[in-house]
């Protein structure tokens, strides 16, 4: 019986030696010596795969074949490892994609919002777990832990959103999805409740003036999503959120990887958030009514050299604002609704001439979207279908370490067929323009950028746009930058504001309105700063943004009307100061404090009187402060956000000085939000907060009790218009390996 047992025990252990022989053991950590939690690591051929634990380790199971161990995460370059001896542990260190905006880039989850520490351009990268710390259903929400972005409510009756970035408006912020320019024109007041938090794999936030590749906009800068790629993403993702006001949204995404060169995904959003809410009671809903349908499916194709994506995309919304007429009985209701449906399509076609230290390829994009809203506000009926087509021919070589040259042709059309009432505004504009792009580069301490475009528009003829950019660290740990440039842009002015429909204001608009034309300066330092065997990194930055041209957007010089004109010489210019500090005070905590200080200034002229007036802009905050911590417990089981919001007053615009209907200035107010997440395996759940302690501004609508009134006006929106939201949502996912 003895001899049994031993033989029993002696037999478990050397089938546990045999088992553990057959596997290949180590480690991933990334350029800081932290591990990296959940890489891919696979077999080049087989396939056999694993994905590495918390502590970054990972076991595969050995091959017959002779095979290279892959090694991939998003946000970092592929490793490609020939295994010499399978019995020695081993120790993969990734280095990080610094490729922004430049390449097809992608993001990778990480605890927080990431510096880009060698990019050229002031970068940040909001990754997949800064997202997943707030509800986050959509692009707008996705901000609410960034200190340098912005996102409010346009209005308190359309749920239009609008970004603030540099003391200026959304429209001055190149909005980009796979690096190709998108949500132009009478899609930027919608366009971010059109981005499923659940689909995007990362966000890059780029300030100052941009590459000229990307075009001749970016004002203020640039915000670039990458979607999940199907090549990298899991199996199976699901979505389901849920909230008090009985919000309901469902996310689900699948990819198949047909063979070893073809993959595929398919993206499905639907939510619905139709309950009356009026919480104060001034016979309006605080926000719209909203039902959405959201369909995407994209294809990833390799072939040697060559690199093809293709996609499509289907959007059906559909608003209802107004009037509450679920909880009184109104004979002849104030609504608004609106009906869109938008379709876009893009490709990019890459060849790869050298993959070498020595890079050199050529690449083709194209996007096309048609976007149709069919509108009501109230009386008033606006109806516009904008059709664009975008595309871009780039080349690209590195000549040596030292020297790179760039060099494209780009081709961009947009369409508007336009109705206000009965007054057509249908107009058209192709834009052809080409570029070219050196960058010299001294062993990575000394970068310059510089790049000029020659564009010529069908309204405005022919323009020029040069950009600088420097980047030089003195030190490891100093990082300085610099930016320089010009920036053009064609405003839409009804397109991109209609939702100041919601009013009983006039609508003037001024013939022959020019282009808009900017220049944009901006310094920045980060400093990377070791402390208690951390680091700090501590950034600080300034931007300066003066226009040449702008079409104003006045609200000011008559109560009663909204008024479109050019400057004409007046003066318009954004100023822009802010300062950041992150720090892991221990393992699993992050937190981070800014403050941002913004001086924008505009001339508003009165035609009746010719008088010209320099003030700040309206309904914009003269500071910011945010602080933020998240806590993930060892072996990642809890992780605990919160994010307070400490927003300063700004001026409203000018009241009726025989009727004033609301002061002259906004005070600050504070927002916090939290969330609490618990991880299994394969899910995890969260409960959170939006607004914590339910601070809302108290009348966002002007004379609502008479909406047809001379006075309504339901645009004074500078705070929150709904309360504290208490929600809930599962992910679940079959990971890929």
């Amino acid at each position: 019986m003895l001899h049994r047992y031993l033989f029993s025990l002696l037999l478990i252990f050397v089938t546990l030696q045999l088992s553990a022989a057959d596997k290949l053991k180590g480690y991933i950590y990334d350029n800081n010596n932290e591990p990296v939690i959940g890489a891919n690591i696979y077999w080049e051929t087989s396939r056999k795969g694993a994905t590495s634990n918390g502590d970054g380790f990972f076991e595969i199971e050995l091959t017959d074949k002779h095979e290279h161990l892959i090694v991939t995460f998003t946000g970092y370059v592929t490793q490609s490892i020939h295994v010499h001896d399978t019995d020695e542990e081993l120790k993969i260190i990734l280095e990080e994609d610094t490729q922004l905006l430049d390449e097809l880039v992608i993001s990778r989850r990480s605890p927080g919002t990431v510096t880009q520490r060698d990019a050229l351009l002031q970068t940040q990268r909001v990754t997949r777990g800064e997202i997943h710390r707030a509800a986050c259903c959509n692009l707008g929400e996705s901000f609410e832990t960034n200190p340098s972005v912005d996102v409010a409510y346009s209005d308190a009756a359309t749920g239009a959103k609008q970004i603030k970035l540099l003391g200026l408006s959304g429209t001055y912020v190149q909005m980009l999805t796979e690096n190709y320019p998108n949500f132009r024109g009478v899609a930027s007041p919608f366009g971010m409740d059109y981005i499923p938090g659940a689909w995007m794999e990362g966000i890059y936030i780029s300030k100052g003036t941009s590459s000229v590749k990307n075009g001749y906009e970016a004002l203020a800068g640039q915000i670039n999503v990458e979607y999940k790629k199907p090549q990298t993403m899991d199996k199976f993702s699901l979505n389901l959120f849920g909230s008090d006001a009985l919000r309901m949204e469902a996310n689900a995404d699948a990819s198949i990887h047909l063979n070893e060169g073809l993959t595929t995904a398919v993206f499905a959003h639907y939510s619905n958030d139709t309950q009356s809410h009026d919480r104060n009671e001034d016979g309006f809903l605080d926000y719209p009514k909203t039902r959405q349908l959201n369909l995407m499916n994209r294809w990833n194709h390799e072939v040697g050299k060559y690199v093809a994506q293709y996609g499509v995309r289907y959007v059906n919304e559909e608003r209802e604002g107004g009037q509450d007429k679920t909880h009184m009985t109104i004979d002849d209701p104030y609504t608004i609704s609106l009906a869109t449906n938008r379709g876009e399509f893009y490709t990019k076609q890459a060849y790869v001439f050298r993959a070498d230290e020595l890079a050199e390829s050529a690449a083709l994009i194209a996007s096309g979207s048609v976007h149709d809203q069919q509108s009501r506000y109230d009386r008033t009926l606006y109806d516009v279908t904008q059709q664009n087509l975008y595309l871009s021919l780039l080349y690209e070589k590195d000549f040596s370490h030292m020297h790179n040259l760039s060099t494209g042709l780009s081709l961009n059309h947009d369409g508007f067929d336009e109705q206000l009432d009965n007054n057509s505004l249908n107009r058209d504009e192709t834009v052809l323009g080409g570029y070219v792009q050196y960058a010299f580069n001294l062993q990575n301490k000394f970068i310059l950028q510089g790049g000029v475009r020659a564009d010529h528009s069908s309204r405005y003829g022919f323009f020029i746009t040069p950009r600088l950019h420097l980047k030089y660290n003195p030190a490891e740990w100093i990082h300085l930058r610099g930016s320089l440039g010009k920036g053009f842009r064609t405003a839409n002015v009804l397109a991109e504001n209609n939702y100041l429909l919601a009013s009983s204001r006039r609508i003037e608009i001024a013939d022959r309105l020019d282009q808009e034309e900017a220049w944009n300066a901006g310094v920045n330092a980060t400093l990377y700063i070791p402390a208690g065997g951390r680091e700090i990194t501590l950034t600080g930055e300034w931007y300066h943004t003066r226009f040449l041209n702008q079409v104003v957007v006045d609200v000011d010089s008559d109560p009663h009307a909204i008024r479109f004109y050019n400057l004409d010489g007046g003066r318009s210019y954004s100023n822009s100061a802010q300062v950041e500090l992150s720090y892991p005070f221990f393992t699993g905590f992050t937190f981070t404090a800014a403050y941002r200080y913004t001086r924008s200034m505009s001339d508003y002229r009165n035609e009746a009187t010719g008088e010209s007036r320099f003030l700040s802009k309206p309904l914009l905050n003269d500071y910011k402060g945010l602080v933020t911590a998240s806590y993930q417990t060892p072996l990642r089981k809890w992780q605990f956000d919160l994010t307070g919001q400490f927003n300063g007053g700004g001026r409203m615009p000018t009241p009726d000085s025989s009727n004033p209907l609301w002061e002259e200035r906004f005070d600050p107010f504070t927002v916090v939000n939290g969330q609490i997440t618990r991880y299994f395996r394969n899910f995890s759940l969260y409960l959170g907060a939006e607004n914590l302690f339910d601070f809302r501004q108290a009348n966002p609508i002007i004379d609502a009790a008479n909406p047809r009134s001379g006075d309504f006006d339901a645009t004074m929106v500078w705070g929150p218009v709904h309360g504290r939201k208490i929600y809930a949502g599962l992910r679940y996912n079959i990971p890929r390996y």
